[in-house]
């Protein structure tokens, strides 16, 4: 098994890396999030994820690193995290009855190869109170996820219907796509798992 890294501080990343029950450490990468000029969100998720990676792979260079990132975009706005209860608010009213993709963007890097993608996933938000979305936020403080909800949580009240290939890329980690990119590099998870 190789020396597994994720490079984040996020607890939500953290809770599902360890699904796959292998061992990992976890390391924040200081860069810059900010979008380059005319940047699509798909471009600018993987290059996020990317950079993350890259950031720590001279100081970790024997190990597998992980690196992704999340932007929410609706009606062309790339949307991240609400930071206050009040942003947190306004973005869960003007999601109520549309439907809002979020688009996570996944790096592996290893000594010998480099994998990235973008994974969409598309929640249907119904017609929500706008009552309804205070108490959610009083409940459960969503203000460092984008697009203001936890799916893992209450947030799931929120919703008509989910839309996507994996549910974890909404939590902001794709295990399906990481499975298959550390199965292709040479280490099978559920293999790696049991020894």
């Amino acid at each position: 098994m190789p020396p597994l890294l994720l490079a984040s501080s996020s607890p939500y990343r953290q809770a599902l890396l360890k699904k796959l029950q292998l061992p990992f450490i976890s390391v924040s990468p200081e860069i810059d999030e900010s979008a380059l000029p005319d940047e699509k969100i798909t471009a600018r998720v993987e290059r996020l994820a990317k950079e993350k990676a890259a950031v720590l792979a001279a100081q970790y260079p024997d190990h597998w690193i992980i690196g992704s990132d999340q932007l929410c975009g609706f009606q062309g706005e790339q949307l991240g995290k609400a930071g206050t209860a009040e942003a947190a608010l306004a973005q869960l009213i003007r999601f109520r009855g549309q439907a809002v993709t979020f688009y996570t963007g996944l790096c592996l890097r290893t000594p010998s190869h480099n994998f990235s993608c973008v994974e969409p996933f598309t929640v249907h938000f119904r017609d929500f109170s706008p009552a309804e979305a205070q108490s959610y936020i009083a409940l459960e403080q969503p203000l460092d996820c984008a697009g203001s909800f936890k799916s893992e949580g209450l947030g799931i009240t929120l919703f008509e219907r989910l839309e996507g290939d994996d549910p974890n890329s909404l939590i902001g980690l794709p295990l399906i796509r990481l499975c298959r990119f550390l199965d292709s590099a040479g280490c099978t998870p559920l293999l790696a798992a049991t020894r």
